[in-house]
């Protein structure tokens, strides 16, 4: 598939939504190795792998990262629906930086933060996407993705610090103008949205009292990327210290 309206519309706005981009025995795959990885890998993994909104209950989980330590995902960070998608959209070769998975469990309060995952990732170019993969129905009362179109077309900006766990930067300087051009994304189980590193995005709380939103990503970058070893090493640096701050062992 060569995916070029698809490439139009990420060029243009910083962000496309891709309808079922798995089989559904793909998909299918996919969901009984996050069970598994949740039921017998979690309960083994150091806090700064995943994270809980409340540790003592478990149906609270809100972020798993660093999963390539389990050889299904290992592997497939190289699956090649993915990486044909991040291709076609970057417009060169690529290579996953392996998955991660979250999740905002019903009724708790916390967002995300509007970002770039640059701020985090110190890509340069910037020719890197993250393909996020609905595993819920995924809409305004459970926490869907909000986009501000175009804003990939500039730089990383100063980022500050954040009290939400996963998402330890976040912009501060956005207008009330800049919220309300903001797209708002709905997606159904399978739907992917592939943004680009430097788009501006955020999620609100869940506000259902029953519906999870859970969702399955990778980075994949270009072969062009270079990472800037001195702002990465500024920015762990920062990390660690607020996880020291929030009680976490790494």
């Amino acid at each position: 598939m060569a995916y070029e309206q698809e490439k139009a519309t990420f060029d243009r706005d910083g962000f496309v939504v891709v309808r079922q981009l798995l089989s559904p025995a793909e998909f299918r795959e996919l969901t009984d190795n996050l069970d598994r990885y949740i039921s017998e890998v979690v309960p083994t993994l150091a806090d700064a792998d995943a994270f809980y909104q409340d540790r003592s209950k478990p149906e609270t989980l809100k972020q798993m990262q660093h999963m390539g330590q389990d050889p299904f995902f290992d592997a497939y960070k190289d699956h090649p629906r993915w990486i044909e998608l991040a291709e076609a959209l970057l417009g060169e070769a690529a290579v996953s930086q392996g998955p991660e998975w979250f999740n905002k469990p019903p009724a708790t309060e916390h967002i995300t933060p509007l970002h770039q995952d640059n701020y985090y990732f110190n890509l340069k170019p910037p020719s890197v996407v993250t393909i996020w993969l609905a595993l819920d129905k995924v809409d305004e009362e459970n926490g869907c993705l909000r986009y501000l179109p175009g804003s990939h077309k500039g730089e990383v900006v100063a980022h500050g610090a954040t009290e939400t766990l996963g998402f330890s930067q976040g912009i501060s300087d956005y207008s009330v103008e800049d919220e309300s051009r903001e797209v708002r994304v709905c997606l159904e189980p399978g739907d992917i949205v592939a943004h680009h590193g430097n788009t501006y995005h955020r999620a609100e709380v869940n506000r259902s009292s029953t519906r999870h939103r859970r969702a399955f990503a990778m980075v994949i970058k270009g072969v062009s990327c270079r990472r800037d070893e001195e702002g990465f090493a500024r920015y762990n640096e920062s990390l660690k210290a607020q996880h020291e701050a929030m009680g976490l062992q790494a």
